[in-house]
């Protein structure tokens, strides 16, 4: 993966490209010309949008009538790795790892939880298989996120520390819930970050981490002096006001 593609968001723009593809925004025939569809919801799941299987999920003649409202970027809390626990259905109490994360219907996939069972290729002569699917979970009001105190589930929120950075703080007890080594190295792509190549052609890394702007809480002419090194030595008349 190169360096350039990631970070000038060139992957979010082939996304949208391949879902507009996949909807039939657009259709060329000789005789119409090129014609405009109405343009269809796209059916978020758990395969990534520019997979086959979710195009095939999104085949014309099949609507996606559940509408959630998603979470803004900036209020997200869930990221994958997080420990949480399972508030309702049939795990009611259990705790697991957050595995998949569907952000565009607040949704998230527990590992080895909430799962549903089904028999596969079972016939008279054959038993089959047991199939077993985990199933999506909302992270609004059927998980939690756990406290690291005592591991109890507990409501969160962003808040900034002394160094100026923006981490998960438990409502209950105060203490910060960092987030996982998964969830950091991991970009939008869903490639780990350690794993990118650098090319001779993409922008180096070195001149996209370079700090060029250091600010300062000094004049403009004041600055401008201290880096040309300019020392003032003349004194302020003193002023009277009467």
């Amino acid at each position: 993966m190169r360096l350039t593609v990631v970070t000038l968001n060139y992957f979010k723009k082939y996304v949208q490209r391949e879902i507009a593809k996949a909807s039939g925004v657009s259709v060329y025939t000789p005789i119409q010309g090129w014609r405009h569809n109405r343009k269809r919801d796209w059916i978020y799941g758990e395969n990534r949008p520019w997979t086959d299987a979710a195009k095939e999920e999104n085949l014309p003649g099949k609507r996606f009538r559940e509408y959630i409202e998603p979470i803004p970027e900036s209020e997200w809390k869930v990221f994958k790795g997080d420990r949480v626990q399972i508030l309702k259905g049939i795990d009611k109490g259990k705790q697991g790892i957050v595995c998949t994360i569907i952000k565009e219907r607040n949704w998230c996939y527990v590992e080895g939880l909430n799962c549903s069972y089904k028999w596969v290729n079972r016939s008279v002569s054959s038993p089959g298989f047991l199939s077993k699917v985990e199933k999506p979970l909302l992270v609004t009001t059927e998980i939690s996120l756990l406290d690291p105190s005592d591991l109890q589930p507990t409501e969160t929120e962003w808040r900034y520390d002394e160094d100026g950075k923006r981490v998960r703080v438990s409502m209950r007890s105060g203490r910060v819930v960092p987030l996982s080594e998964q969830a950091t190295n991991e970009g939008d792509d869903m490639v780990d970050k350690s794993a990118y190549i650098e090319q001779s052609w993409d922008t180096k890394e070195k001149e996209l981490t370079k700090v060029t702007f250091t600010p300062k809480a000094v004049s403009f002419e004041k600055d401008i002096m201290e880096s040309m090194g300019i020392k003032e030595d003349r004194e302020r008349a003193s002023n009277f006001y009467y």
